[in-house]
């Protein structure tokens, strides 16, 4: 049984994903839209809120935890491997730099995230671990989170606010955009556009779910999936409906 959290929303960009891969893998996610957004939190904040969600989803039965969060995947992924080392835990992060090393031509490759993923410098930290030579360009892009949230996807305000934050990254010619946040991926086609054809962009749910589908997974569960947040919207109803291509019973809990 894999255990899948996230912030909110986003994350189930990661789950439609390993769905793709593994239609027969029972999932348990947990957004924590009450506590939304991680990344303008500490990371100690970000350790305590994804310690209790682990916590939650270990009880559930679930042995494989996917952080579907990249704030949390920067700041906490180290942190619950050493205090739960009997559980598989996977991160968006590493995933994604991988993904964006293998795509890269010009070895120029710009990431964007929230404020908290950025300023760790995780991202340009795994992508020079695996390549050296790749110029990495950072760039945050804090309201993109509530703008998924609000379900301003198709809003000219939002492309506006793309515009903005990438011209930047336009402008040092990368060849690879990375979606360092699992909401980003809901905005691909307003990013995409703004960037133009000769920009691949990158997000890590593919990359990962492939990961996933290479190990050895616990057998026996129920197959049904089940999704809980920490407080439910209709926004959320809506997306996940979107997201999933279906609708899907979503339970709030408190943890």
């Amino acid at each position: 049984m894999i255990g899948v959290f996230d912030s909110g929303v986003g994350g189930l960009t990661v789950v439609k994903e390993i769905k793709k891969i593994l239609p027969d893998a029972p999932i348990i996610y947990f957004g924590d839209t009450a506590r939304l957004p991680y990344g303008n939190k500490s990371q100690e904040t970000i350790q305590k809120f994804s310690s209790e969600i682990a916590e939650f989803l270990k009880k559930k039965g679930c042995r494989t935890i996917v952080i579907a969060c990249n704030s949390a995947s920067a700041l906490a992924a180290d942190y619950l491997r050493e205090i739960y080392p009997d559980l598989k835990i996977y991160d968006v992060v590493s995933s994604g730099a991988e993904a964006a090393v293998e795509a890269t031509k010009n070895k120029k490759i710009g990431v964007i995230g929230t404020t908290a993923t950025i300023n760790s410098s995780v991202y340009k930290k795994k992508i020079s671990e695996l390549d050296p030579e790749i110029e990495v360009f950072t760039k945050a892009c804090p309201l993109f989170v509530h703008l998924v949230e609000e379900n301003w996807i198709k809003r000219p305000e939002t492309r506006k606010i793309a515009r903005t934050y990438l011209r930047e990254l336009k402008l040092n010619k990368i060849d690879t955009l990375l979606l360092g946040c699992t909401h980003y991926p809901l905005l691909e086609k307003i990013i995409s556009g703004v960037m133009g054809r000769r920009t691949k962009v990158i997000a890590s749910g593919e990359k990962l779910a492939k990961e996933l589908e290479k190990t050895d997974l616990e057998t026996g569960f129920p197959s049904e999936d089940e999704y809980f947040v920490s407080d439910l919207t209709p926004h959320f109803e809506k997306l996940a409906g979107k997201i999933l291509g279906k609708r899907v019973k979503i339970l709030k809990i408190e943890i």
